[in-house]
């Protein structure tokens, strides 16, 4: 802890991580108890008994010490201090966790509960293209890659300027200049077979319009549900008065409608299966290639 004038204290980095550890244990888990700061720090003994105690002298009315359970449960009182619930955050944890895309002793979360969802493929990026994609961003340069695409038996050497990283709910892409079409594609990382060599870029990354134009989609419930129906429907997804927008990159546009469910005729489908619709159909019309 470091010493600020007015005599106000400063917690170190480390120390205010275990601090919102602790409050995070307390608020999703129940309760906390030294060895969860030892597992999950790899700190001594004395030290998580340390920051239980500055814990309760910060926030000294959301602990209560159970000593049947040998560790410290959340009061009814309980207020965050260091720490900003967020469900989208504990549910990513969760869902990285139950994918293997995150190791589980990286994840906060101590009792995992039953979770599924749907089969999601796996990928194969190399971790050598990846890192030369990475450099590539970095550095400002163009590489030569060997890539598998639809159109061609085999894959081909062709020069690319990658300069953004995306994803469409199921495959990494590099957002990219293609020298052979000169102009800007997605390439599948997992279809990149191989790299060789590298150069000096060829564009600038400002000059990708659509990656750096945003969309807005306004979108509402599907018009022939019921108004019961429309109500869950606007809670599901956050919707205000009816509506609410979700901006997107004229780039991903796509992915965006595929993954919605909204890159179709919303009457191929029963209201309740279809269940949103775009509101303005017009924009997407207008910008969707």
């Amino acid at each position: 802890m470091l010493a600020m004038p007015g005599g106000k204290t400063v917690l170190k980095w480390g120390v205010e991580r275990r601090l919102e550890f602790i409050e995070f244990r307390l608020y999703w888990e129940g309760g906390v108890n030294r060895s969860d700061i030892v597992e999950a720090f790899d700190v001594s003994v004395p030290q998580a008994s340390k920051d239980l105690t500055l814990y309760q002298e910060r926030a000294p009315h959301n602990a209560v010490y159970d000593k049947s359970a040998k560790r410290y449960v959340a009061s009814e009182t309980f207020q965050p201090c260091f720490l900003k619930p967020d469900a989208a955050h504990y549910l990513t944890q969760l869902r990285s966790v139950a994918e293997g895309i995150l190791p589980a002793a990286a994840s906060w979360i101590a009792h995992f509960p039953p979770f599924s969802g749907p089969p999601v493929p796996t990928r194969d990026v190399t971790n050598e293209t990846l890192r030369t994609v990475l450099g590539a961003i970095r550095d400002n340069l163009a590489i030569e890659i060997k890539y598998q695409s639809l159109s061609r038996p085999e894959p081909r050497w062709r020069w690319i300027a990658p300069h953004a990283i995306g994803f469409d709910g199921f495959r990494w892409h590099a957002r990219a200049f293609c020298c052979i079409d000169q102009t800007y594609k997605d390439f599948l990382l997992a279809r990149i077979v191989e790299t060789r060599a590298s150069k000096p870029g060829v564009v600038e990354p400002g000059t990708d319009t659509d990656w750096n134009e945003e969309i807005t989609l306004e979108i509402g419930p599907h018009p022939e549900l019921s108004e019961t129906q429309a109500k869950v429907i606007a809670l599901d997804y956050g919707m205000r008065v009816g509506k609410t927008k979700i901006k997107v990159r004229k780039a991903l546009l796509y992915y965006a409608l595929r993954r919605l469910g909204l890159d179709t005729d919303p009457n191929a489908r029963r209201p309740e299966d279809q269940q949103i619709v775009l509101l303005n159909r017009e924009v997407v019309d207008e910008n969707h290639r």
